[in-house]
C-alpha cells in the first residue's frame, strides 16, 4: 500500500485505474500438495519453449538475411531473450499474472518478491492459476511466452534497425503491450477472460499480438535499404531449416506444456500439434 501511494503521488491518481486497490497476500502451500509430475512436466516445456527461441528463432531468422547481417540478427535475438528477462523478473510477471483490476495486475509480485521456498516449513509459493505447482515454475514457464513473444517481432526489423534501439524497442513493447495483453486474456479478472476469450496456448497473447507488432513495424520502418536494387541473397538456407525444425520440436513443450499438468489435456495438445 505505502508503495501505491507513493507511485500515486509521482505518477498521479491515474494509477488508481490500473494498480489494484491492496496487495495480495502470498500463497503458501504444503510441499505434499505439489504435484512432482506437473512440475518436472512445466519445466521441461520451459526449456523447450526456450528452444524455439535460443536456436530456434535465431537460427531461422539469420539464415534468411545477408550475410553482413548474420551476426546481428543472432545477437538481436539473444539481446532481446535478456532484456525481456530482465523485464519479466522486474516486474513483467507481477503486472501480468497477479490478480488486480481488469487492466493490469498488482505490484506484490516485482522482482520475484514471494515466489518462496521454505525448506523447513516445508512450504512452498503457488499462483492461483496454478496452485498445484510452485509458483517459480510457472514464472519461468510464462517468461519463456514473453521471449518468444518478444523475438519474433525481430524478424520485420532485421536489416532495418541499429541493436540499441532494438532493445530499447523490445524492453518498451514487453512492457507497454505483452504484459496488458497477457493479463487482459489469461489473468481470469482480465477484462478480455471476463467476456470469456480462450487461448490455450497464445494464440491471441503471442502469435496475434507479434503478428501485429511486426507488420506496425515493417509499414512504419519502410523498405529496407536497397531493396529492389541489389541481391539479397540469404546467408545460409540449411540454418533456417534447422530453426524451423526447432521450433517444431519445440512447439510440443508450447503446446503441451500450456494445460500445465501431465494429464490427458497436455497429450491431445501435443497429438494435435
Amino acid at each position: 500500500m505505502q508503495m501505491r501511494s507513493k507511485l500515486c503521488r509521482r505518477w498521479g491518481w491515474g494509477v488508481w485505474l490500473v494498480l489494484p486497490q491492496a496487495v495480495q497476500a502470498q500463497q503458501l502451500v504444503g510441499l505434499a500438495q505439489m504435484h512432482a509430475a506437473d512440475t518436472a512436466w512445466v519445466l521441461v516445456s520451459a526449456t523447450l519453449v526456450l528452444l524455439m527461441t535460443l536456436p530456434g528463432v535465431a537460427l531461422f531468422y539469420a539464415g534468411m538475411v545477408r550475410r553482413k547481417n548474420v551476426l546481428n540478427t543472432l545477437a538481436a535475438v539473444l539481446g532481446t531473450a535478456c532484456v525481456v528477462s530482465v523485464v519479466w523478473f522486474a516486474v513483467g510477471y507481477s503486472l501480468a499474472l497477479t490478480p488486480g483490476t481488469r487492466w493490469l495486475g498488482g505490484l506484490d509480485r516485482w522482482w520475484f518478491t514471494g515466489l518462496d521456498y521454505q525448506l523447513v516449513a516445508q512450504q512452498v509459493a503457488v499462483s492461483p492459476m496454478a496452485p498445484h505447482i510452485p509458483e517459480a515454475a510457472y514464472a519461468l514457464f510464462q517468461l519463456t511466452f514473453a521471449i518468444i513473444t518478444a523475438a519474433l517481432i525481430v524478424g520485420a526489423l532485421v536489416e532495418r534497425m541499429r541493436f540499441g534501439a532494438l532493445m530499447l524497442f523490445m524492453a518498451l513493447w514487453s512492457l507497454l503491450v505483452y504484459v496488458p495483453v497477457a493479463h487482459w486474456v489469461w489473468e481470469p479478472g482480465g477484462w478480455l477472460a471476463r467476456m470469456g476469450a480462450l487461448d490455450f496456448a497464445g494464440g491471441t497473447v503471442v502469435h496475434v499480438n507479434a503478428g501485429a507488432a511486426g507488420l506496425a513495424c515493417a509499414c512504419y520502418l519502410g523498405k529496407r535499404d536497397g531493396y529492389g536494387k541489389e541481391a539479397f541473397q540469404p546467408y545460409n538456407l540449411g540454418w533456417t531449416m534447422l530453426g524451423a525444425c526447432l521450433l517444431w520440436v519445440g512447439w510440443f513443450g508450447f503446446n503441451g506444456g500450456s494445460a500445465l499438468a501431465a494429464d490427458g489435456r497436455a497429450a491431445l495438445a501435443m497429438v494435435v500439434t
